[in-house]
């Protein structure tokens, strides 16, 4: 499964409602997996998954989510998180993927 999770905490790039941000994903990216409401991913009220996220796969320069399309990867048992730099391409995470879903396929 794919989620979204807008966030206007890097330069205000997400301005917009929710809906507004749906459809520019959709029209501008052709994006077609489910996206959250608009969340804080960095201080004060960083949403409870991204708290989570964050201490499962520290970056190296620190825990906070350094820029917008930072990527993590988690396993269906939620044992292995992986995270990825915004300038990874998706298309990068399919061999894990891949194998993830051959690990826990019955």
């Amino acid at each position: 499964m794919i989620l979204g999770f807008p966030c206007d905490q890097f330069l205000s790039q997400e301005p917009g409602t929710d809906a507004d941000i749906e459809e520019f994903c959709r029209i501008n990216f052709g994006v077609t997996f489910t996206l959250s409401t608009k969340v804080d991913v960095n201080g004060d009220e960083t949403h409870p998954i991204f708290a989570l996220l964050k201490d499962a796969a520290p970056a190296d320069s620190g825990p906070d989510v350094e820029w917008n399309f930072t990527k993590f990867l988690v396993s269906a048992d939620r044992m292995s998180v992986t995270r990825y730099a915004p300038t990874t391409a998706p298309v990068k995470l399919v061999p894990q993927i891949e194998s993830m879903l051959l690990v826990s396929t019955p």
